[in-house]
């Protein structure tokens, strides 16, 4: 593919964009440069190797390598493309072959020993037996017969893919693949038809809520920092996405990181910046590695930087790398950390839009914001807004894990239910085990349950049922996991994560997380006063999380409770479970496990004795053995080590 100058791309966007909008489309050289650029005409065989985080970590490289081999020692002239992720990081690695004139086919679970099979069928035009994944529809080239479209998948099908379009499709660090697909026509529209207030109301009018936690409207916080009179403002992308469970920042940065860039530039120019920050984890070295690739060819073609275009506009843009602190997620801790102090909210007002970085006017958004805006600009307002609910406009991308068939991203229309994703997108609950719930919004949501399963998607009805939107983690549990463990889980994370700057938040959580590890452990036996205290604990449940939401500084100390709140409403029963009979229903917790001998099958080996780290088994060498229920700390060291399926849970 042939790599145009700055003067090139500058005339072929600007001539993209009157195209669209004057009767200019007569130009054979400029429709010679498209096509050029989009590559419709391929002349040689590319070979796409999905090589984002998760393809990565299922063996990617070592299909990569396979491949590259295989070109080399067959000596055949093809081009060999590393994509992001395409979202199906369930049947990673996934590798992608186009042969001249005919269809993009794509395969799944390409292990390094599968490419040479797969590779000797395709270049001889014969379609590999098993791991077909599907062909991508492309006008003008032939079908592969029998194989199914992606797009007709149950994956795909009910899928809007606006953010995502592009991920695991093109080459992210090549300029030229973004700008053939459209890339950076909107920020050309913009910077020559557009006022910054016209792209504010064209930002309000399309509905766009930030994708990051609350949804506040973006247009309307774009506003507020345009108003401001200021010598110097900032933009800043929160891409550090500390929530456990969720990894769709990573993926749109590693798949597609010039749209990230485009929604940035129109969004500085929108409120009246010059100077934007990418606040990102250093545990993303693959998304940061394609960023600042993408950041300097976007330099190289004059589309970041100074005089933009000769249209007077500067933009600059800056990597600022996180070290993984969960707070630096909210916004006045993200710019303490930029600043270089330690990274702690402060009280509000002022907000940042008057008052931000270095004490200028600044706008915080996440990666998803800002990939949408690009869209809008180019299709319009109401085109975003004819998708989704009165409220919620748009797509959201979702990251699905847990105890589900089909984990990786998705990207639906708002208002899609909840069980349409989980049991037709998702392919259901993994190895057919019963549902029992699903949290969403990470440690600052709640759990979904089967009653629930019907609700929309959308920012209103998921705080109805005690969940929020968040920044889209959806963790799915089967019958086996233990909600009162679930809840202790996100509240030991939260409470490790706290800032500790504000009593609420710092002992507020440490409170909660003490009540539920008291609940989860065997009593002691004597403690006259433990049983008492651990009944009094979760009596004051609803009452410490009421004060912890009700007088803690920032935001993620305002939804900490929220994981206990939830599980304590929808599982009652199993809290109580815990807390009267001493026992866990999933069996998960460890220390409330009884463990018993069955006299009939013990031989009296003593291998259980040996293997007890509290002495708690007694008995008679060749005669059955007993446990001591008030020692045993039910570790279960013995009934890994009983051979006679002697020792049995309870």
């Amino acid at each position: 593919m042939k790599v145009l100058d700055n003067n090139s791309v500058k005339e072929f966007l600007i001539n993209e964009v009157l195209r669209d909008f004057s009767n200019n489309s007569k130009d054979e050289a400029l429709l010679e440069k498209i096509a050029e650029l989009k590559n419709d005409n391929i002349s040689v065989p590319v070979v796409y190797v999905g090589a984002g985080t998760c393809g990565l970590g299922a063996g990617a490289d070592k299909t990569l390598t396979a491949v590259k081999n295989y070109i080399s020692e067959k000596n055949i002239e093809a081009r060999i493309v590393e994509t992001g992720c395409i979202g199906l990081c369930a049947v990673e690695p996934i590798m992608d072959v186009q042969i001249p004139s005919h269809n993009r086919i794509s395969l799944q679970n390409v292990t390094e020993d599968k490419v040479e099979g797969i590779l000797d069928k395709l270049f001889q035009m014969e379609v590999p037996e098993g791991d077909i994944l599907g062909q991508f529809e492309t006008p003008g080239s032939r079908e592969w017969e029998n194989v199914k479209y992606l797009s007709e998948l149950p994956f795909f099908a009910p899928q809007k893919r606006l953010v995502l379009k592009n991920c695991g499709v093109i080459d992210p660090v090549d300029i030229n693949e973004y700008i053939a697909r459209g890339g950076y026509k909107g920020y050309i529209k913009v910077l020559n038809m557009h006022s910054s207030e016209d792209v504010c109301d064209i930002i309000e009018k399309s509905g766009l809520r930030g994708r990051g936690g609350g949804g506040f409207p973006t247009g309307r916080k774009w506003k507020f920092a345009n108003s401001e009179k200021s010598d110097q403002k900032y933009l800043i992308c929160n891409a550090d996405e500390g929530d456990p469970g969720a990894f769709m920042d990573r993926a749109v940065i590693e798949g597609d990181p010039h749209r990230l860039i485009e929604g940035m530039a129109i969004g500085a120019y929108a409120i009246g910046a010059t100077k934007a920050y990418i606040y990102i984890r250093a545990e993303y070295p693959l998304a940061i590695e394609r960023l600042e690739i993408a950041i300097k060819q976007a330099e190289e073609y004059g589309l970041v930087g100074k005089d933009i275009f000769g249209t007077g506009n500067d933009f600059e843009i800056k990597i600022k790398k996180g070290a993984g602190a969960f707070v630096c997620g909210e916004e006045t801790a993200l710019m303490h950390s930029i600043e270089g102090k330690r990274g702690m909210p402060r009280p509000r007002p002022p907000f940042p839009t008057t008052s931000g970085l270095f004490g200028k006017p600044s706008v915080i958004n996440n990666v998803e914001t800002f990939a949408n805006v690009p869209s809008i600009l180019e299709n319009g307002a109401e085109w975003f807004a004819s998708t989704g609910t009165k409220n919620s406009k748009g797509t959201k991308v979702f990251a699905l894990s847990g105890k589900i068939a089909l984990t990786g991203l998705v990207e639906i229309p708002m208002g899609t239910t909840v069980r349409e994703i989980i049991f037709n997108i998702a392919g259901g609950i993994l190895n057919n085990q019963k549902f029992k719930s699903v949290q969403i919004g990470g440690p600052s949501g709640g759990c979904i349950t089967e009653e629930n399963l019907d609700i929309q998607v959308d920012y209103e009805s998921l705080l109805e049922v005690g969940a929020m939107m968040g920044s889209g983690g959806l963790v799915v549990m089967d019958e086996h996991t233990c909600m009162v463990d679930v809840a202790k889980f996100f509240m030991g994370f939260i409470q490790r994560e706290s800032c500790g700057k504000c009593i609420p938040c710092r002992e507020g959580t440490k409170r909660l997380l003490e009540i539920l590890e008291n609940i989860t452990t065997k009593p002691d036996a004597s403690d006259n006063t433990e049983a008492l205290d651990r009944f009094k604990g979760v009596m004051q449940i609803d009452k410490l999380s009421q004060v912890i939401k009700d007088t803690s500084l920032c935001g993620l100390g305002q939804t900490a409770p929220n994981p206990v709140l939830s599980t304590f409403k929808w599982f009652r029963d199993e809290y109580e479970a815990h807390v009267f009979d001493r026992q866990c229903p999933a069996g998960v917790c460890q220390n409330l496990k009884v463990y018993k001998i069955d006299v009939d099958k013990c031989t009296g080996c003593t291998l259980c004795v040996k293997k007890c780290p509290a002495d708690s088994i007694i008995g008679s060498k060749k005669a059955p053995h007993f446990i001591v229920e008030d020692k045993c700390i039910g570790c279960g060291a013995c009934y890994e080590a009983c051979k006679f399926d002697a020792i049995e849970v309870v």
